[in-house]
């Protein structure tokens, strides 16, 4: 009769083996939080096997990741082996093939108001220039009791190029204040969790941003942001789109200042 567990059940679990390995790596608590922005006490709870604070599977893996890297162990295995643990890996959303196309696509559905401002001014404008100019004048001849008018023909410098419209595009950006950080963010391939704070560390928000919705934020000096889901959302920093590659289900931590994204 054998004696003895199988080297599977000997190993130790996801929390102890990340442990282990900071220990054996030299680091602290802290000096892990610092270097991978996961909170002390997520770390400290995840080292004890509780993955309750992660809030969900999705962030709990992600934390692993991070964590197994900062710590010099194999992330895929520890991964592998909290999906055993916990019912298996999660399933892949469906509409995440999708993310690429959705990102680079521009908005649809919402009616570009200022392009039409700009269309109905330069079509008033150029009603009342010809009503002035030509209209009811055949020739330029003065009538009775009227002062001689000179045709627009024989004096082409009063033709006069109209002044240059702006880009409607340029009217979104000139909107936001020069002298402050704005990051809106759009939850658009599922929902997220997020957390944005000033440059205080102040919580300006934190928790789940329904898919569709959109958050605002200002300051006056910068916005750190922790979006639980990166590839479903979408960012405008300071009234540009942002182009990224991030992944659904990503964690990821960025900051963003007035100089940006000029300033990368």
């Amino acid at each position: 009769m054998p004696i003895g567990n199988s080297s599977e059940d000997d190993r130790p679990s996801v929390g102890r083996a990340l442990q282990q390995a900071r220990i054996d790596a030299g680091l602290t608590v802290e000096q892990v939080s610092t270097t991978t922005r996961v909170r002390i006490p997520i770390v400290h709870a995840i080292e004890q096997d509780d993955f309750t604070r992660c809030g969900g599977d999705v962030y709990a893996r992600g934390h692993i990741r991070t964590l197994a890297r900062a710590v010099g162990v194999d992330a895929t295995a520890l991964i592998e082996q909290y999906d055993a643990e916990h019912g298996g890996r999660p399933a892949p959303t469906p509409a995440a093939p999708l993310f690429e196309a959705e990102r680079i696509r521009p908005e649809r559905g919402r009616p570009n108001w200022t392009a039409a401002m700009v269309a109905a001014i330069v079509a008033v404008v150029g009603f009342v220039g010809f009503t002035f100019w030509g209209g009811g004048d055949d020739g330029g001849t003065p009538t009775a009791g009227s002062t001689p008018t000179k045709s627009p023909q024989s004096e082409p410098d009063r033709k006069k190029p109209a002044d240059p419209k702006p880009d409607p595009s340029d009217s979104a950006i000139a909107a936001v204040p020069a002298d402050k950080v704005t990051v809106k963010l759009t939850a658009e391939d599922g929902a997220s969790w997020v957390s944005a704070k000033d440059h205080n560390g102040t919580v300006l928000h934190q928790g789940v941003i329904e898919q569709g919705d959109s958050k605002t934020f200002t300051d006056k000096q910068k916005i750190d942001l922790i979006l639980g889901n990166a590839g479903g959302v979408q960012l405008y920093v300071n009234g540009k789109e942002v182009d990224n590659e991030f992944k659904p289900g990503e964690v990821q931590r960025l900051t963003y200042t007035k100089g940006d994204p000029q300033a990368g």
